[in-house]
């Protein structure tokens, strides 16, 4: 009989295809302005734009501060992204579970 495979082995592949995809496909990504921006240009309101407090970031402008090769660079950038989003994802997932935990009564949907 065969099993079904396991949760982490899910999520293992899933993170690796991810870590594939964020180092080896977004450096390919379109350097032209996305909608907000061609918006702007066309309209002629670009040059009002100011920047923001984290303009000049760590990983702005999808690429990584203080490496010169722009392919690894936006790599890189698309990495840390991916990380970043599956680090808030695994603690809001921890969250829930933690607070599920603490109250099982409330998790079955029972009345005090």
């Amino acid at each position: 009989m065969k099993h079904a495979p396991s949760t982490r082995l899910f999520l293992f592949a899933g993170l690796l295809l991810a870590f594939a995809l964020a180092l080896f496909v977004s450096p390919f990504a379109d350097p032209n302005p996305d909608g907000l921006n061609r918006v702007a240009l066309d309209e002629g309101f670009a040059q009002t734009e100011t920047d923001h407090r984290l303009s000049d970031g760590p990983v702005a402008d999808y690429a990584v501060s203080g490496v010169d090769n722009e392919w690894i660079s936006k790599g890189l950038s698309g990495v840390i992204g991916m990380l970043a989003t599956f680090a808030l994802g695994l603690a809001l997932f921890a969250l829930v579970r933690k607070r599920r935990e603490a109250d099982p009564a409330q998790a079955r949907g029972e009345v005090a």
